[in-house]
């Protein structure tokens, strides 16, 4: 099973729409506090449409209990476009973290220096900056589900 960890999401829609490719693949959503929403945002629920109740949701006060709550040797990769790595190069398993930061910011610089060698990135042309992070889970979540999928047979 994977799993999708949103650090500090910003904004309801996209995490309900994250939260309905989780449950479309399985995987499990990990929210990590401060959220900048409720969960009951009408705005989340619309997103996740009546999906939301169904999907496998875990919260974290912050990143140091998410890691605490972890099994030893849990894989992370963090999606960045601080990184020259791109997601498709890396060979993604079963139990693997997904992880995204905030919408406005991104991850916070001194989690990806000390996992420069957990990052990765997806390509874009020069002129944009960044992608909408429900886009972005879908891009590298899929890959990880097709990869895995593909080994199994």
């Amino acid at each position: 099973m994977l799993h999708v960890v949103l650090l500090e999401p910003e904004i309801p829609p996209n995490t309900g729409n994250i939260g309905r490719l989780c449950l479309g693949t399985g995987t499990v959503l990990h929210l990590i506090e401060p959220l900048g929403f409720s969960l009951d945002d009408k705005l989340l629920k619309r997103a996740g449409l009546d999906y939301w109740e169904h999907v496998q949701v875990r919260r974290w006060s912050d990143w140091a209990a998410f890691l605490a709550g972890q099994a030893e040797g849990a894989r992370c990769w963090f999606l960045t476009t601080k990184t020259d790595r791109v997601y498709w190069d890396i060979q993604f398993e079963d139990g693997d973290y997904l992880v995204f930061g905030r919408e406005t910011r991104g991850l916070p610089a001194p989690l990806l220096k000390a996992n420069v060698l957990r990052c990765a990135t997806i390509p874009m042309a020069a002129q944009t900056r960044s992608l909408n992070l429900a886009t972005s889970v879908g891009i590298v979540l899929y890959e990880a589900v097709r990869q895995i999928s593909r080994r199994a047979g």
